[in-house]
């Protein structure tokens, strides 16, 4: 089971590298502003997760600079399982106001960076 997983990860992998979506281009002053509200957001996540692609591809097109996370690093997978409350990725860390907030499920991410970037 170990093999075929590796194998369709690596195939994922391939895929999403050769079929990379555009960035979208914004003017450079605006594009600043995102990269400085994106500085207080990661996306724990494993490499070749396909709910993980999903959301680093929509990542890509919108342009936006936010920290990826290894979950398979022992440091992180604990920090993900004692400060978020579960092992699941993705998961997106968002902080606030001195808030934190865990948002997991792919579709939940995606839609919560389309309402908040696009």
């Amino acid at each position: 089971m170990f093999i075929v997983r590796w194998i369709l990860g690596r195939i994922i992998l391939l895929l999403n590298f050769v079929f990379a979506p555009k960035k979208r281009q914004r003017p450079q002053d605006q594009q600043a502003i995102v990269d400085q509200q994106t500085q207080s957001l990661a996306l724990y996540q494993y490499a070749a997760c396909p709910f993980c692609v999903k959301v680093r591809r929509d990542i890509r097109r919108q342009n936006l600079t936010i920290n990826l996370v290894d979950a398979k690093q022992d440091d992180n997978k604990s920090v993900l399982v004692s400060q978020g409350g579960k092992l699941q990725v993705p998961c997106l860390r968002i902080e606030q106001d001195g808030n934190t907030q865990w948002l997991y499920e792919s579709k939940a991410i995606t839609s919560y960076l389309n309402e908040r970037f696009a």
